[in-house]
């Protein structure tokens, strides 16, 4: 009798000798576990319903998050409080996929070197934001956060939010003609500290 194994095209020697077999098998296996966990969530109430109360961002609101994205506030400060006791303890309880529902991109991040921002919509007054973004070692000796003065300078350009939300409501932001028409004026003569304050004070709100 033969101890001759047979020849399986798909034996471990095969795929383990050949690097690009081994690569597209590999990004196969990835791929089908990316949507056995990703697209079930796609049918799920509390991750495609916004919870009680939620509103869109207001135009003004909407200016501050802009703001928030260009200046890349994102690359220091995360916006999802894990839900762990030392996170909800020192941050509030923690974020549930309904309060995002109407965020293009979501700010959740993972990044921390300065601290999570989720519920600080109403921890602070709207003159502590104004001195900490104008320089942050007035109010915090041992920050590390840049200064940001010239956005008390800069206004918002009213004719940025007409298109900016028409093209939030293409991806189920529910927007009216009536709120989009009148985005522009609501805006008109804020500065660019006023928008992203009034961005900041609406963090976390929806839910205590």
């Amino acid at each position: 009798m033969s101890d001759k194994q047979p020849n399986n095209g798909f034996s471990h020697e095969k795929i383990e000798t050949n690097n690009f077999l081994m690569i597209v098998l590999i990004l196969l296996v990835i791929a089908f576990g990316g949507l056995v966990e990703i697209v079930p969530l796609f049918f799920q109430k509390s991750t495609t319903e916004p919870i009680k109360g939620l509103q869109p961002y207001t135009p003004l609101q909407l200016a501050g998050r802009d703001i928030y994205t260009r200046e890349g506030c994102y690359n220091c400060h995360s916006q999802m409080i894990r839900p762990f006791r030392a996170e909800t303890l020192r941050y509030g309880h923690y974020s549930v996929a309904g309060e995002f529902v109407y965020d293009h991109p979501f700010q959740w991040g993972s990044k921390r070197t300065g601290p999570d921002l989720h519920r600080v919509g109403g921890k602070y007054s709207d003159e502590w934001h104004r001195l900490h973004l104008n320089n942050p070692r007035d109010l915090v000796p041992e920050s590390i956060m840049p200064a940001y003065p010239w956005l008390e300078k800069a206004t918002i350009d009213p004719q940025d939010l007409p298109p900016r939300m028409k093209a939030l409501r293409m991806v189920g932001v529910p927007y009216t003609d009536d709120q989009i028409a009148k985005s522009g004026a609501e805006v008109s003569g804020k500065t660019e500290m006023e928008a992203l304050i009034a961005y900041l004070q609406v963090l976390g709100t929806n839910l205590k």
